[in-house]
């Protein structure tokens, strides 16, 4: 079953919690703290993998998440960082943010690309000794790792993409130029899957061509299997178009040409303008005047055509040749820049939100859940670290300025204090 589509939920790691301890030996008296670092969560990376076709194993499992990262230990030790998961994925295959469309990631080649990174790990204890707070009962938890849907589209790597109607013979010409072995039958839609094929022009000369199948007219709209595979043809530097001369199957070979051109155009405009190769095919059982009427067509449109017969082998071996010719001309096979998502960082101080309701001044921050995940209610010198937190984003200052008054109620995630001066 060839998939070609998928959409899965990804989860780095989170990073390991610092540890709050102090040195205990014989002899060493108020040894001080020495609580370890957090462990850094294992990242979410993605390989391509040259052995797998499909994205089908996508569509059984959903979910994948990285292991977090150990929690840091007693005499300065740090935890443990996570392994990265691993996901291998065809080559091709581009993966965007699910939620905004962006693209975060093209697997075209071998190379490890992370797409979700692992949290940090909590400092310990140890970093927050000051000459005035000098037993700190209190580290930061690890941050969060990234978390988030994508969607995985595999868009095959070839240089030549075959297009044209069903049953005009681009099944039969990938198995004659390749070693692909597509099921060849006379009846539209027997290519069910795209198909890839290796063509060795000469030695040390080769390209790799894509038989796209079930393109007919609407199929930019979802019409036949065209709307399921004309995103294969993305990537292609080359368009074969391939069209019936035989009138065999009672159709109009200029009237199709222009049919399949317009659903390229109409799926992606950047297709239409691209480099087209068109093979006027089955010229065994060709109509001379029918053959004469589409090069006066071609010549008028400005394009050459190549006559030739799949079945027989006629013609085949100088298309190819004009086709080598063509892609030494054009850019490598296109490759699609990653959109990072933008990963802000809270350093402003309007990156916050506080409103009075029933006299509680409530404070919406969502940055402020990791600080308030290191803070030790019961311990004093844990709250006035918090208090600096709070003074320094400008929280404070703003309390003041909305008129706060000592005894005041503040809401912070639900958790509430009374405010002090």
């Amino acid at each position: 079953m060839f998939v070609d589509t998928a959409k899965i939920r990804i989860k780095a790691g989170n990073g390991g919690n610092g540890a709050v301890s102090f040195h205990r030996e014989k002899y060493v008296n108020a040894g001080g703290p020495d609580g370890g670092d957090g462990g850094k969560g294992g990242n979410i990376v993605f390989v391509g993998d040259t052995n797998i076709s499909s994205l089908i194993d996508f569509k059984y499992k959903k979910r994948y998440i990285a292991e977090d990262g150990k929690p840091g230990a007693a005499k300065r030790c740090s935890g443990k960082s996570a392994p990265d998961l691993v996901i291998r994925v065809p080559v091709g295959t581009l993966i965007r943010e699910a939620e905004t469309g962006r693209i975060l990631a093209d697997i075209s080649d071998k190379e490890p690309h992370v797409v979700a990174r692992g949290g940090k790990g909590g400092w310990g204890n140890t970093h927050f000794a000051t000459p005035t707070r000098q037993i700190p009962k209190f580290a930061k938890p690890g941050y969060p790792g990234e978390e988030m849907d994508v969607t995985l589209e595999l868009k095959l790597l070839a240089d030549v993409g075959l297009v044209g109607f069903p049953n005009v013979g681009k099944s039969t010409l990938i198995s004659v130029v390749s070693a692909a072995k597509p099921e060849i039958a006379n009846y539209p839609f027997t290519t069910l899957t795209p198909v890839l094929g290796v063509v060795r022009v000469e030695e040390g000369s080769s390209f790799v061509m894509a038989d796209i199948p079930g393109l007919i007219e609407g199929a930019a709209e979802g019409v036949g299997l065209g709307h399921d595979f004309l995103r294969h043809v993305e990537r292609c530097r080359l368009i074969l178009h391939v069209v019936d001369i035989s009138a065999m199957e009672d159709r109009d070979p200029i009237d199709d040409y222009k049919k399949i051109n317009a659903e390229l155009e109409k799926f992606n405009p950047e297709l239409a303008k691209r480099p087209q190769i068109v093979a006027l095919n089955k010229a065994d059982a060709a109509i001379e005047e029918m053959i004469d009427e589409f090069n006066a067509f071609a010549k008028e449109q400005g394009f050459e055509t190549y006559l030739i017969s799949a079945a027989t082998g006629e013609g085949v071996k100088e298309l190819m040749n004009a086709v080598e010719a063509e892609l030494a001309k054009l850019p490598p096979v296109i490759r699609y820049e990653a959109e990072t998502p933008v990963r802000e960082e809270i350093t402003s101080k309007q990156d916050f939100d506080i409103h009075v309701e029933d006299g509680v001044y409530i404070v919406e921050a969502p940055w402020l859940a990791h600080a308030l995940g290191f803070v030790d209610l019961d311990d004093y010198e844990s709250l006035q670290y918090f208090q600096r937190v709070l003074r320094l984003s400008g929280i404070i200052d703003k309390l003041e300025e909305m008129g706060i008054n000592e005894g005041d109620t503040v809401s912070i995630l639900d958790i509430e204090f009374d405010y002090m001066r």
